[in-house]
């Protein structure tokens, strides 16, 4: 695939009410209109970002996943945000990967927010999720992770032709990220793009959340070079756009400043 098409849905929230957000997310994703590959949503975007696993919480086979096999069928897309999940007794902050057949993958936050508390109720992620979706490779990514360059750095690897290659072309961000630090949401999502050489999408949620911390959206995609493509500020989008591989890999060629990176590897 030479395009990958994003829709992206900078939406509210209503708080830890599953029902209420399934049906309004429902209606957004089946009003979308273009064509379009893949569709995310905001972190927890089922409940909110709530410090209440042990009421939230649902496993593998729970409503939230059903729904998310059933849109992703029905619209012959992939979903992806994250929800509130346990299992064998713990809670992660999980970003699911629906695929149109009903299978998926799964990336569970790496570092939970200690300034929320989210270290004391939710378990980190100990490994990466790349997906991949027509030649196109996908780095998934929630929220705080943003701040933290190496877990997200571009590691060389070899190709089928056992040459030196990128490990990603797209580094996805989904977010409750309040208005109040918005300016470093918006800096790194241009930062993270331009060191990795890769498109970013970052999707964020808009409005109050139970404890009135207003979140201002700035939904961004952000080119390899870091230019912004798209960025909305405080309203409601449902907004869809197309990445073109021969841009990225025209940049990456004219400038392959990522064959100078350090090897490295990130240990637990």
């Amino acid at each position: 695939m030479e395009k990958l098409i994003f829709t992206t849905i900078q939406t509210n929230l209503h708080w830890e009410d599953k029902k209420a957000n399934l049906e309004m997310l429902e209606k957004k994703v089946l009003g979308i209109t273009e064509k379009t590959n893949i569709v995310l949503l905001p972190e927890m975007f089922s409940t909110g970002f709530s410090m209440q696993p042990a009421l939230l919480a649902e496993n593998m086979e729970g409503e939230t996943i059903a729904w998310m096999k059933h849109i992703a069928k029905q619209k012959s897309i992939i979903l992806g945000g994250s929800i509130i999940a346990e299992e064998e007794g713990n809670y992660f902050n999980r970003f699911i990967w629906m695929q149109p057949d009903g299978k998926f993958g799964y990336y569970d936050k790496r570092h939970c927010f200690t300034l929320a508390g989210e270290d004391q109720h939710y378990a980190s992620g100990n490994k990466r999720t790349i997906a991949s979706v027509g030649g196109w490779k996908i780095n998934l990514q929630i929220c705080y992770d943003l701040r933290f360059p190496v877990w997200s750095r571009q590691q060389l690897k070899a190709d089928e032709q056992n040459e030196i290659a990128t490990e990603y072309d797209v580094l996805v961000y989904v977010a409750n990220w309040p208005e109040r630090r918005n300016h470093a949401w918006k800096t790194l999502l241009q930062a993270r793009a331009i060191e990795n050489q890769c498109f970013v999408v970052g999707v964020n949620r808009v409005g109050n959340d139970g404890n009135q911390l207003y979140h201002s959206g700035d939904s961004m995609v952000v080119s390899p070079m870091g230019e912004i493509l798209y960025q909305k500020a405080h309203d409601e989008d449902v907004h869809t756009i197309t990445l073109e591989k021969t841009k990225l890999d025209e940049v990456r060629k004219n400038l392959p400043f990522w064959r100078d990176a350090d090897s490295f590897v990130v240990v637990d």
